[in-house]
């Protein structure tokens, strides 16, 4: 029963997780317009956002190690929250850049002690489903957001989610027993497993095939932010798409990852991780080869949903296979290693491909993503190749 009331609050950190992800992409072009500001902006602060996230994903193996993942959870839950209460109110667009600093260390350890935990103690469907809760999050953020920006203002938008995620960080935080309880149980149950501190940090990421993982994640997460954060600008620039019409369509792009995660922990009972991840790209590329084509505009969020069910098993399949790629004892640092590779991804290189839409056109979002795409493939083929058996 501890093990079952744990997985719903965890379900409920997953849903925290992705509700501050996909909202600055969406909010973007009324702040930009409340500012009067250069459309990079966007990247600049979330620079600044996943900067702070890798810097607690590297360190976060000492940091779950000395709380535990019980209250890592609460207190970065508590970070975000409050990070998005202050963009409600920030006065000038300065303010976006110190609150973003809690919004990204809030997420960063959060994320690795989650899949870590999820990784070693759940099987693949539970972390496909968790992460289906992430997706929840994703797509329940830029439909509240776009309801806020037809009928009131970008800030109340914050302010109302920012709300919901300080509620969630108060059933985190009466759940703490729950996590104790748990962890009694399996240390008497299962091997207890220590981080293995013998190996530096060059020698871990020096391991074989660890290279290649890091590259899939920075890949990954360079593609699934960009859409999110860049995907909107592109429908209201190039499709002439309306701003609050353009969140509700990249809400479908998340919904798709959302529907894809739930689908695919049902097919994890057939399907390897590895398979999984293979067919999610192989989707993942139909749905952007239908945003290259000159097709009707109805055709545009079939290829957002078909991009969202192809990138929904990417993520937590590649996280869940870290343990037995790469032995239990070092599965807390690299995952960490991971999500800090991702997070980097996520950090310049949409930003970077905002500077060059900035100089050129938004019209090169559709190729953009679709490059992203070959370097997962790639990354992922040759990872599979050098895969070490634990």
């Amino acid at each position: 029963m501890t093990t079952l009331f744990l997985l719903l609050i965890i379900y409920l950190a997953f849903i925290s997780l992705g509700l501050p992800d996909s909202l600055l992409g969406v909010a973007w072009p009324l702040i930009r317009e409340h500012w009067n500001l250069p459309l990079d902006y966007a990247g600049m602060i979330s620079i600044v956002t996943i900067g702070s996230t890798i810097l607690s994903s590297l360190f976060s193996g000492r940091i779950i190690a000395r709380f535990g993942t019980g209250k890592v959870t609460f207190i970065s839950c508590l970070m975000t929250g409050s990070a998005l209460l202050g963009f409600s109110i920030a006065p000038s667009f300065v303010w976006l850049f110190l609150f973003a600093i809690p919004l990204g260390f809030g997420a960063g350890s959060v994320d690795t002690a989650l899949n870590n935990y999820v990784s070693l103690h759940f099987k693949s469907h539970h972390m496909n489903w968790l992460h289906s809760f992430w997706g929840v999050g994703a797509t329940i953020g830029p439909l509240i957001m776009g309801q806020f920006l037809i009928n009131s203002t970008w800030q109340s938008g914050y302010r109302f989610i920012g709300s919901i995620q300080m509620v969630l960080a108060f059933i985190l935080l009466i759940s703490l027993p729950l996590w104790k309880l748990h962890h009694a149980h399996t240390t008497a149950t299962q091997e207890h497993i220590e981080p293995n501190r013998t190996l530096t940090f060059i020698q871990k990421i020096q391991i074989k095939g660890v290279p290649f993982a890091l590259l899939a994640f920075l890949f990954y997460v360079t593609a699934e932010a960009a859409v999110g954060l860049w995907g909107s600008s592109y429908l209201v620039q190039i499709k002439n798409i309306s701003a609050g019409l353009a969140a509700t369509w990249i809400a479908m792009y998340y919904g798709g990852i959302t529907i894809g995660r739930l689908i695919s922990g049902f097919v994890s009972f057939k399907l390897s991780n590895q398979q999984l991840v293979f067919y999610g790209i192989l989707i993942s590329l139909i749905g952007v080869l239908l945003m290259l084509l000159p097709l009707p505009h109805w055709i545009i969020p079939m290829a957002l949903i078909l991009i969202g069910l192809g990138f929904a098993p990417i993520f937590p399949s590649l996280i869940h296979e870290t343990p037995e790629r790469f032995g239990k004892d070092l599965s807390q640092d690299i995952i960490g290693y991971q999500i800090a590779a991702a997070y980097l991804g996520g950090a310049t290189l949409p930003p970077l491909f905002g500077v060059v839409a900035k100089h050129t056109s938004m019209a090169l979002f559709p190729p953009f993503i679709l490059l992203c795409l070959i370097f997962i493939l790639i990354s992922t083929t040759k990872l599979n190749h050098t895969q070490r058996k634990i």
